[in-house]
Parts: C-alpha cells; structure tokens; sequence
C-alpha cells in the first residue's frame, strides 16, 4: 500500500466493535511509537496502556463522550518535560514528540485495519491525578484503539480539506 493511501484510510472512530485489540497488533502499534523521530533523539515520550475494564472507566470520566468505553484500549500518551528538547528561545517540543509518535500509531493502526481517535479535549490535571503521575509526566492524548464499528469515505479529502493553494506557499508566504 501506498503512503498516501494508509494516510486517507485513517480516520476518527467514534464507533467501536465489542471485539478485543489482539497483543501482537497492539505490539506494532506500540512499535510505531517507540521508533517515532523526536527532537534530538531524547524521546520523552510514555504511554498508559489501559485495557483493564476498571482503569479504562476511571479514565474515561476525563473525557465526556460515552462512546470512549466502546474502545478497548485506551493509549494515554504522556510527555516528559525533564526529559525533551528545549529550543534556543525555550520552546519545549515535549508535545510535538508525543504529537509525532501519537500519529504513528493512528497510522499503524489503520494499516492493521484498528481504529483510533486522537482526543485531546480531556482534564488533562484530572487523568494526572487518576494515573497518579508525576509531577515531569503530562498526559497530552487519549487515544481510544480498536475495531471500527462504521465506516468512512476515503474521498472524503477532496471536500474535506482546503485546496493545495490554500496551505503551500512557494518561496515566500504571500496571501
């Protein structure tokens, strides 16, 4: 399969089938994480794998959208601020890292035909508190896994998303 092809299959699952992530795709999807790039190799990225039906509810009151529980898995993907890059004028790209392997596993997951959803609308401070996280830990994505229960138009794209012209800028940035 092409790239671009995988890349107009992932979509966002809202709808899940009441059907179990199987330990070796789940694996890759990890995979696609841990080898994800990150500013100067410092990869401070962690994920909260939650699969327990009791962790995955006591999660879930972070986000207000029942069908959160439909997913059996719940990735939270969390960033390390001791441990990421920091730019010359401090910009921390702790969530750019994360960012970056988050969209590995939707990417990977599609390839194994899961789906995923990226949320990032959460109290974030509450699922701290209920992880009981550290303080250099901060959760930045919830990421629902699993077998979609519906399906989407992978043309979508064409109506969907602003034209080329609208988003590249040849040379100098000019509108």
């Amino acid at each position: 399969m092409f790239f671009i092809d995988l890349a107009k299959r992932r979509y966002s699952t809202r709808k899940y089938k009441d059907q179990p992530v199987e330990l070796e795709k789940l694996q890759q999807v990890l995979e696609a994480a841990r080898i994800a790039p990150s500013a100067a190799n410092l990869q401070p990225v962690k994920l909260v794998v939650l699969q327990d039906d009791d962790m995955r509810k006591k999660i879930s009151v972070t986000y207000k959208r029942d069908w959160i529980l439909q997913a059996p898995v719940i990735i939270v993907a969390c960033g390390d601020h001791d441990k990421s890059w920091h730019r010359g004028d401090g910009k921390d790209h702790c969530d750019v890292d994360v960012a970056i392997a988050v969209d590995h596993m939707t990417l990977a997951a599609a390839e194994l035909g899961l789906g995923t959803c990226w949320i990032c609308a959460f109290d974030a401070k509450k699922c701290h508190q209920l992880l009981e996280l550290p303080d250099n830990l901060e959760p930045i994505v919830l990421l629902p896994l699993g077998y979609p229960a519906d399906q989407v138009d992978v043309n979508r794209h064409q109506t969907k998303r602003k034209d080329m012209d609208e988003l590249v800028y040849w040379d100098v940035y000019k509108e």
